[in-house]
């Protein structure tokens, strides 16, 4: 029997390097000791591999601020953020964002447009996220070397084939082919709601949670899943269509061909139904609607009465099915009014097997807000880019 391969000292130089710099990307600055500690490696190898970083000029080394404890306190390791950036594209079906993110997750500066009919071609918004792109990327004085692309539909993560965005009226466009050709730099394309579920994984509420999903509804409703600590892909990355779970017989169509999806019950045309608003509200009287219906627990038990239950429905599917520790709510979803949450959770916890089984599935909002979908587009081109700064 043969023996297995050993690793050779410069490939484990480049993991020990590639995994300490991850750690600080996403953990944020700390000592050596700690490092140490964290990765399992001797103090002598920690400080061979910080003082390589810092005269790289990925890291530098600084006095943390004064405290009260006494004696010379450690010198604390932080990211820089200009020594990688990376382009995130957050792309929705009334409005899309860009930001330019350094290494650390700093948002080092951003732009956005509202999107119209004659401007949400895919010909308009690829156009317009290269020309503002460029445009940003010159007022900081930096050039992005990956992108991350957020999108509200089907995506193959091979090579950011947008197979069907319904919403956007986008069928097989090849989004990261034609970003990477005029870039010149990796792009990595992926489902908003995949990516809200890492960026929350990563930087949000269910931080510290090795199996969450992240249930977003806007004028669609998508779901990301993090199992045993990593993103849940699927075959050829088409997964989390949670909305598309037909959870009404005989209920309104739905663009996918179906009846009754949990999207017809819970999606922003349903949710002005249950306020007793026309459809077409601005969203932004859709959320003044909200903050002021959760000061009044009862009228807002009564008019989401409904939207409640066929919310609660779903995510009991969705508990039993994954069987997630913690579900995290985002969108349209995170200004329900608190008394209204705290109910679904409780009948969660109440109707579904496995969220007995686990002691009680968490049912928590969005920790990142509007900037959820971003920060997950910007780690997905962190991916490409730690073991190479």
């Amino acid at each position: 029997m043969s023996s297995p391969p050993v690793a050779r000292p410069d490939e484990v130089r480049r993991h020990n390097r590639t995994t300490l710099l991850r750690l600080l990307h996403v953990g944020g600055p700390s000592t050596r000791a700690a490092l140490a500690t964290e990765l399992g490696l001797n103090r002598s190898t920690i400080k061979t591999l910080v003082d390589g970083l810092a005269e790289a000029g990925v890291v530098e080394e600084k006095v943390p601020r004064p405290g009260r404890g006494a004696g010379r306190p450690s010198l604390l390791v932080l990211p820089q953020p200009h020594a990688a950036v990376v382009l995130a594209v957050d792309l929705q079906v009334e409005h899309v964002a860009i930001a330019l993110v350094g290494l650390g997750g700093q948002i080092l500066g951003r732009n956005s447009w509202n999107l119209h009919a004659r401007t949400r071609t895919a010909d308009e918004v690829i156009t317009h996220v290269i020309e503002s792109t460029r445009v940003l990327a010159g007022d900081l004085g930096v050039e992005p070397v990956a992108v991350g692309v957020s999108v509200p539909g089907v995506v193959r993560r091979a090579d950011g084939l947008v197979h069907e965005a319904p919403n956007l009226r986008w069928t097989d466009v090849a989004l990261g082919d034609r970003l990477s050709a005029v870039l010149r730099v990796p792009v990595l394309v992926a489902n908003d709601a995949e990516l809200g579920a890492v960026a929350e994984h990563l930087r949000g509420a269910a931080r510290g949670s090795s199996d969450s999903v992240y249930v977003s509804a806007d004028v669609g409703v998508g779901g990301g899943v993090i199992s045993q600590g990593s993103s849940l892909r699927g075959g050829a990355g088409y997964v989390g269509e949670i909305g598309h779970m037909a959870i009404r017989p005989g209920g309104r169509a739905c663009y996918c061909g179906s009846r009754g999806c949990w999207e017809t019950e819970i999606g922003e045309a349903e949710l002005c139904r249950a306020l007793g608003l026309a459809e077409d509200t601005p969203r932004g009287a859709i959320l003044v609607e909200l903050r002021e219906l959760g000061s009044d627990a009862v009228s807002a038990a009564s008019r989401l009465e409904e939207y409640a239950e066929w919310l609660t429905l779903g995510l009991v599917n969705v508990v039993n099915l994954l069987g997630p520790e913690l579900v995290v709510l985002g969108d349209l979803l995170t200004v329900l009014p608190e008394s209204v949450i705290r109910a679904i959770a409780e009948e969660v916890r109440r109707r579904s097997l496995v969220s007995r089984a686990v002691g009680g599935t968490r049912i928590v909002s969005s920790a990142l807000g509007a900037d959820v979908k971003l920060l997950g587009a910007a780690e997905v081109a962190f991916e490409v880019v730690l073991d190479t700064v």
